[in-house]
């Protein structure tokens, strides 16, 4: 054993260096020769399915993800849902007369065709229209949800659940149900935009085909809110989709950062800023009339000489407040005060310049 642990001579060196030789060429093609498994290929790819949040942000999945707009630059929409979900708590006790407890699960950036390639179904799909912002967006009510409605409103025993019955389509009576809950929750998220901007949201059809509620193209970034609606043992999931291109009118609006219940206002501000508005001086100069001459002739004007003004009695006066002109009136005189009677409205300019200064 001695022998061979030492080092070979030069005229030994020949014999002993060829199995050396091939033994590191064995173990350079087992190297070369190595195949990933599925957990080393899945944490590449980013594609983990046990750790799905950990996953989208490693491996080429997040290089891929990284050209969608994450929601948390529109830190407004937070609030907005957040004040949908309290909307929704109260509206849904009064719509079901039960006790009802609506959470946020969470709000996540995902492409459209994504998201509906992840629909479980089946499912009911409600396509809605937001009407001032002129375009679409989506709201999912998994199956759990559909049947604790059915079963809730149409008098179904407490304590017991929802009985589903599969490989069917849903009833008549079953959808008409599910829409009138959509119809509560379209209300409840026109409320909760109130106070950002007035939008109204119709609900447009009722799809169970994904395929039939493509509202934007599959490559399009959206914004999902899922929803957790619980009524004591019953209950399920919805999930509410807004396309980018939704809220693109009033991303401005979206990207303030107002804290608070009344997102920013204040009415003691308010009105104490009203009523110093109310008190507040302006000089208004009424202008007979105005003449272009030359500066030649203004240099030679001396004491004793007459301006002529294109003006007669009856002629009407621009009253102004500095450059703005306000209104028009007739020249006058009240006890010994010379007086204008106001003959005409605030001028438009003259409101524009109001409203810009409030």
């Amino acid at each position: 054993m001695a022998e061979e642990n030492e080092t070979p001579t030069e005229e030994g060196a020949p014999a002993s260096a060829e199995p050396d030789w091939s033994a590191a060429q064995t173990d350079e093609g087992q190297a070369a020769e190595r195949i990933l498994n599925q957990d080393e290929i899945d944490s590449l790819l980013g594609f983990d399915l046990s750790e799905d949040e950990i996953a989208e942000r490693t491996g080429i999945r997040a290089i891929i993800n990284s050209a969608l707009v994450s929601y948390e630059r529109l830190p407004m929409l937070e609030i907005v849902f957040d004040r949908l979900v309290r909307l929704m708590t109260t509206s849904l006790r009064n719509f079901t007369s039960d006790n009802v407890e609506v959470s946020l699960d969470n709000i996540s950036s995902i492409r459209f065709g994504d998201y509906l390639n992840s629909i479980p179904l089946p499912a009911i799909l409600s396509v809605f229209r937001a009407e001032e912002l002129n375009n679409y967006g989506l709201l999912t009510v998994d199956s759990n949800l559909i049947y604790s409605i059915v079963d809730v409103l149409l008098g179904g025993r407490r304590g017991t659940a929802a009985m589903r019955i599969e490989g069917r389509p849903y009833t008549t009576i079953e959808r008409v149900l599910v829409q009138r809950m959509v119809e509560v929750v379209l209300a409840d998220a026109k409320e909760a935009f109130e106070p950002l901007t007035p939008v109204h949201f119709t609900l447009d059809r009722l799809e169970t085909n994904p395929r039939f509620a493509a509202i934007a193209r599959p490559a399009n970034a959206a914004i999902l809110v899922k929803l957790r609606i619980d009524m004591e043992d019953r209950g399920g999931r919805i999930e509410l989709l807004l396309p980018y291109a939704t809220l693109e009118p009033i991303r401005k609006m979206l990207l303030q950062q107002f804290m608070g219940e009344k997102f920013g206002r204040d009415n003691i501000w308010e009105s104490h800023l009203a009523t110093e508005l109310w008190t507040t001086q302006m000089d208004v100069r009424a202008v007979l009339d105005e003449q272009q001459i030359s500066l030649k002739k203004v240099l030679e004007l001396k004491v004793g000489d007459t301006l002529m003004l294109n003006a007669t009695p009856d002629s009407l006066i621009e009253l102004r407040a500095g450059q703005i002109p306000l209104t028009r009136g007739r020249m006058g005189r009240r006890n010994a005060h010379i007086a204008v009677r106001v003959e005409a409205p605030l001028s438009p300019a003259a409101k524009q310049a109001v409203t810009r200064s409030q």
